[in-house]
């Protein structure tokens, strides 16, 4: 029954990895070349766009979810030597991915989307949008090779749970 729980837990994490990884290449391929496109105007349709709900509402919540079930898959494929390792460098790239986002993004957020041109000019917010494109291509490479790492972990758990079938 445990083994079962534990399969669970693996496919649940694996699948909000992959809906993690899809949602950061759809931000990255459908909504960042609108959002970066024409810097200052674009900055200010994208928040008069985004007045209801953002990737802000978004991604932390997913992130959570992440973390928690990626926890939760760690802990309980830990006796699966062949998938433990996987599945922890996958939860290491989904806590740089969230480091990067912490520590680079959301100041730059901040900088681009609350204060604006009211604070900033407009060459200095053209740079600040170039470093957040330059971080945000490493938050999708966390994601990519976190999720390779996880689907790896899941397989090779799965292949354990049915060679060691009881």
């Amino acid at each position: 029954m445990m083994k079962k729980i534990a399969f669970i837990a693996i496919l649940a994490h694996l699948w909000i990895q992959w809906i993690m990884l899809g949602s950061i290449l759809l931000d990255t391929f459908m909504v960042y070349p609108n959002i970066f496109y024409n810097i200052p105007e674009s900055l200010e349709v994208s928040m008069e766009f985004m007045a209801v709900a953002s990737p802000h509402t978004y991604f932390p919540p997913l992130g959570m979810a992440s973390i928690s079930t990626g926890i939760l898959a760690v802990i309980l494929s830990w006796k699966v030597k062949p998938a433990r390792y996987w599945i922890l460098l996958s939860m290491l790239m989904i806590v740089l991915e969230g480091a990067t986002s912490m520590i680079f993004e959301w100041p730059r957020n901040e900088i681009m989307f609350m204060e604006g041109t009211a604070v900033h000019s407009i060459d200095f917010l053209i740079q600040t949008a170039r470093e957040f494109l330059i971080v945000h291509g490493f938050r999708v490479a966390y994601n990519i090779i976190g999720s390779i790492f996880m689907f790896v972990g899941f397989i090779k758990y799965y292949k354990h749970l049915v060679l060691n079938k009881s």
